[in-house]
């Protein structure tokens, strides 16, 4: 029998795999110390990362859940400092079920200089649909941070948002979508760093952009198997 308070067991699943997730950030280069952090939608609220906790010192349990106006209802420690960002963008973006914020080096020093990242490559053509936004300035700790990332990300193809002078805030219908977002916005990040370095890189054409995107998201990769018919056997 389980010893967490049976709120706690109830997502237990879930909470395991936003742990297993967490640990991919340090793994993947996108966060230093306790920066950074990974949230996950639940009925009524969100699991988010606690405030102040190294990623090594993390466990399933820490995990604390809010409602989406960032009250805790479940947990012993405080929630990360951007708990309210994310509630925000809960409430406003329905179809959101995962965010991850990181301060990773390359998409930040674009942010640094108030830059959109520019589509320069089929990846990120393929990804973001375009270049990756530059949001503005917000301070840390209310809804600021996540009115911009609203404005900015609604209606638009990004996944992906860098905050002038702060860091990489991506969106998914999972966390695991999320965080797949914040690794390929360093990635390209630092591509086109390393381009702008070499001379003048050109950016895609917004048709083949258009056709990439498209592409990408409608043929590559597997498709589910169909369910299989009534009284049909699947070996």
């Amino acid at each position: 029998m389980s010893s967490l308070h049976p709120e706690l067991a109830h997502l237990a699943g879930l909470r395991a795999e936003l742990h297993a997730l967490h640990l991919e950030l340090p793994r993947n280069g996108l966060v230093t110390w306790t920066s950074g952090n990974i949230s996950a939608r639940v009925d009524g609220g969100m699991l988010i990362k606690p405030s102040g906790i190294t990623f090594d010192d993390l466990r399933p349990e820490h995990l604390v859940q809010t409602d989406l106006d960032a009250q805790v209802l479940y947990g012993d420690l405080s929630p990360s400092s951007d708990t309210a960002t994310h509630a925000y963008i809960y409430r406003e973006l329905p179809e959101v079920g995962g965010i991850v914020h990181t301060h990773s080096p390359y998409a930040t020093a674009w942010a640094a200089n108030a830059r959109d990242i520019p589509c320069f490559l089929t990846a990120m053509a393929d990804e973001f649909g375009g270049p990756i936004p530059c949001g503005g300035f917000a301070l840390i700790g209310g809804e600021e941070i996540g009115r911009e990332v609203v404005r900015v990300l609604r209606g638009h193809r990004s996944p992906a948002i860098i905050l002038q002078n702060h860091g990489v805030f991506t969106v998914g219908r999972t966390p695991r979508a999320a965080l797949k977002a914040a690794v390929m916005c360093e990635d390209v990040a630092r591509t086109a760093f390393l381009a702008t370095q070499l001379g003048h890189p050109q950016p895609l054409h917004p048709a083949d952009i258009d056709k990439l995107y498209d592409r990408y998201t409608n043929v590559y990769g597997q498709k589910a198997a169909p369910a299989p018919k009534e009284g049909e056997v699947v070996s």
